[in-house]
C-alpha cells in the first residue's frame, strides 16, 4: 500500500474514533488495568473466609468464590452439599478465582499465603467441615503455573514436617473450568458482619522471622486472677478487626483484655474449640469460666464481662435491669467525699465524671453537674408515668442514672448510682 493511501486510512479512523468519543488515548488508559492480571483458582475450605483473606492482600485485585474440578454434579450449593455429594470425590470442591497483578504481588507469595491460611495437611476437610466439597485444591491456568505450585508445596512439607504435622493433601491440576458461585456467596463475610471466621492455619510459616513472632508467648499471668482472651487470627480476619474497632480500642477495664493465636494457649484449660476467630474466652486462674465463638457487639461483650465480674450483685442490676442504689448507700458513703480523681466506668475503664464537678445534693445519690466530655448518652425515659432523662456510659452502654434540671445555679443535676463506678485519683 502507498504511503500516501496508508496515511489517508490512519486519518479516516482517527476521525471516526474522534466522532464516537473513542479517542486513541482514551482506549490506552485501560490497558494496563486489562492486560497486566493474572488468575489461578484455589481451594482451602469454606470460600467465604478463604475470598476475604485474598481480597485483603495489596496486588489482588478481584477474588470470586465458586466452584470447580466436578464432573456429573450440577456446580450449584444447593447440589454440592447434598449428602450424597459429601464425600463423592467427583463433587466439585468449593473454591475462589484470585485475580492479581504479579508486579505486586508474585504468585509464590500467593500461594505461600495460602498455604498458611488453612492446613493442608487434612483430607476432604477443614476443621468441622467435612467432605470432598472442603478439599485442599490448587487449579492452574498454565504449565508455569502448575510448576511454582508444586514448588511451593515441596518447600513447605519440610516446615509441616519439622512442627510435627503430616503429608500435604493438597491436589494441584489444571483448570478445567470455573463456575461463580450464587450471588449471596460472593462477599458474604462483608454482608454478615455478626460472624466468625474459621481459621485452621497450621502457624507454620514460610518466614522463619515471622514463624518466631507467633511461636510460643508466656502464658503465667493468665493462670492468677480473672482474665478475657481473645482468639486472634494469624492472617486477616474482618471479624476480629471490627470487634477491635468496635470494642477492645476502647476498653480499659481493670480484668486484662489478652489476645492470642490458636497456636499460643499453652498452660491453659479450654473447653471452645478455638478454630473460630474471634473466639471470646472468660477466664478464671487459667481455666475458661466461659467461652464465645464469633463476633460480639459492645453490647453483648459488656453484658457478658458485667455477668463475669459483676455477678448477681446490686451493680449488675443498676447497670442491666436499669436498678437504682438505696439512698445513702455504702458506696455513695465511700464515693462522696474522695480526693482529687476522675469517676470511670466500673466495666469498661472509661472515665465518666470528674470530682471537680461533684456536689452534695442531699439527695442520697453522687450528683455533678456535668459528665466528662463525650462519656455519656442521653435517652428519653418515660416509665413509671414519669418523664425523665436517663444517662447511659456511652462505650458499655450501661445505665447510670438521670439528670434533672434542679442542679446549683441553673446548672443540671447528673444523679448517679455509685455502684457502678471506680475511682481513680488524679496523678
Amino acid at each position: 500500500m502507498a504511503l500516501s493511501s496508508l496515511l489517508k486510512l490512519c486519518a479516516g479512523a482517527l476521525l471516526l474514533s474522534s466522532t464516537l468519543g473513542n479517542t486513541p488515548q482514551a482506549n490506552t488508559d485501560t490497558m494496563p488495568a486489562t492486560t497486566h492480571l493474572d488468575s489461578i483458582v484455589v481451594g482451602a475450605g469454606c470460600f467465604w473466609g478463604v475470598e476475604k483473606r485474598f481480597e485483603a492482600m495489596d496486588g489482588v485485585t478481584d477474588a470470586v468464590s465458586g466452584y470447580a474440578d466436578g464432573t456429573g454434579v450440577e456446580p450449584t450449593y444447593r447440589a454440592i452439599t447434598q449428602r450424597r455429594n459429601q464425600h463423592n470425590p467427583n463433587n466439585h470442591a468449593e473454591v475462589v478465582k484470585i485475580s492479581f497483578n504479579p508486579a505486586v504481588i508474585s504468585l509464590t507469595t500467593l500461594l505461600q499465603r495460602y498455604f498458611e491460611m488453612h492446613d493442608p495437611t487434612q483430607l476432604n476437610r477443614q476443621g468441622n467441615d467435612i467432605g470432598t466439597q472442603y478439599r485442599s485444591i490448587i487449579l492452574t491456568n498454565s504449565q508455569a503455573q502448575y510448576d511454582s505450585a508444586q514448588q511451593v508445596m515441596a518447600a513447605y512439607q519440610p516446615l509441616l514436617t519439622k512442627a510435627g504435622f503430616g503429608a500435604i493433601t493438597t491436589q494441584i491440576k489444571p483448570l478445567r473450568e470455573f463456575f461463580p458461585a450464587e450471588q449471596y456467596h460472593q462477599d458474604y463475610i462483608a454482608n454478615n458482619p455478626n460472624g466468625y471466621c474459621p481459621d485452621h492455619s497450621t502457624g507454620v510459616r514460610f518466614n522463619p522471622q515471622e514463624q518466631e513472632q507467633t511461636a510460643a508467648v508466656d502464658n503465667s499471668a493468665l493462670l492468677q486472677g480473672k482474665h478475657i482472651l481473645v482468639i486472634d487470627s494469624e492472617s486477616y480476619c474482618p471479624y476480629c478487626e471490627k470487634f477491635k474497632a468496635e470494642v477492645a480500642n476502647s476498653y480499659s477495664g481493670d480484668i486484662p483484655l489478652q489476645f492470642r493465636y490458636a497456636s499460643q494457649l499453652s498452660g491453659l484449660t479450654l473447653k471452645t474449640a478455638t478454630w473460630a476467630t474471634p473466639t471470646i474466652i472468660l477466664l478464671e486462674n487459667g481455666k475458661e469460666v466461659f467461652g464465645r465463638q464469633g463476633y460480639l457487639s459492645a453490647a453483648e461483650f459488656y453484658l457478658l464481662l458485667g455477668k463475669f465480674k459483676l455477678g448477681d450483685s446490686e451493680a449488675f442490676n443498676v447497670a442491666f435491669d436499669e436498678g437504682t442504689d438505696g439512698r445513702f448507700c455504702q458506696q455513695y458513703e465511700i464515693f462522696k467525699n474522695t480526693p482529687d480523681g476522675v469517676f470511670t466506668d466500673k466495666l469498661s475503664g472509661v472515665p465518666l465524671f470528674d470530682t471537680r464537678d461533684r456536689f452534695d445534693s442531699g439527695t442520697g445519690w453522687l450528683s455533678f453537674t456535668k459528665p466528662v466530655t463525650g462519656a455519656v448518652i442521653e435517652k428519653p425515659d418515660n416509665r413509671y408515668g414519669m418523664r425523665r432523662t436517663e444517662i447511659r456510659a456511652k462505650v458499655s452502654g450501661i445505665h447510670l442514672g438521670h439528670v434533672f434540671n434542679d442542679g446549683p445555679n441553673g446548672r443540671p443535676r447528673y444523679c448517679i448510682n455509685a455502684t457502678v463506678l471506680d475511682f481513680v485519683p488524679r496523678g
